[in-house]
C-alpha cells in the first residue's frame, strides 16, 4: 500500500473496509494525523456500502493513478460533472485541460478515435 502522507481529498483510492469489503472511491477527508481517511465508496462488493462515505485506516487503502484526458468530448462531461458536484476547483483545472487542447490541435487530432460510430444524436436534423 502507498505512504499516508501521499493521500489528499479527492484522489481516488481502492481498498478494504474494516469489515473486509473491497471499496473503491475517492477520499474526501484526511484525519489530522493522516492514518484514516474518509472515502465516498462508488464501487463495493457490499452494494449497501455505494454511496455512502466511511472512514477507513489509510493503510489500508491504495491511491490510484491519475488518468491523463485529452479527449474534448469526456473533458466537457467532466465539467458538467464539476459543475454538478460545486466543484469550483476541479471545474477549473478541467477548463485549463480543455483550453489547452483548443491551443494545440495536434492533441485533439485522435478525438475521433472515441467517438462512437452511429450516434443516434448526431443523425438529428434540426432544420426540419
Amino acid at each position: 500500500m502507498v505512504e499516508n502522507d501521499q493521500f489528499k481529498n479527492g484522489d481516488w483510492v481502492q481498498g478494504k473496509s474494516r469489515d473486509g469489503e473491497l471499496i473503491h472511491g475517492f477520499i474526501e477527508t484526511v484525519s489530522d494525523s493522516r492514518e484514516i481517511v474518509k472515502v465516498n465508496v462508488v464501487e463495493s462488493d457490499n452494494e449497501k456500502a455505494v454511496g455512502k462515505s466511511i472512514w477507513i485506516p489509510s493503510k489500508w487503502t491504495e491511491k490510484l493513478p491519475d488518468l491523463e484526458i485529452s479527449n474534448e468530448n469526456h473533458l466537457l462531461t467532466l465539467i458538467d460533472l464539476a459543475l454538478l458536484s460545486k466543484d469550483e476547483t476541479w471545474f477549473m483545472e478541467l477548463s485549463g485541460k480543455l483550453e489547452s487542447i483548443k491551443i494545440h490541435p495536434k492533441i485533439n487530432a485522435r478525438k475521433s478515435e472515441f467517438l462512437i460510430p452511429g450516434n443516434r444524436i448526431a443523425k438529428l436534423d434540426l432544420n426540419r
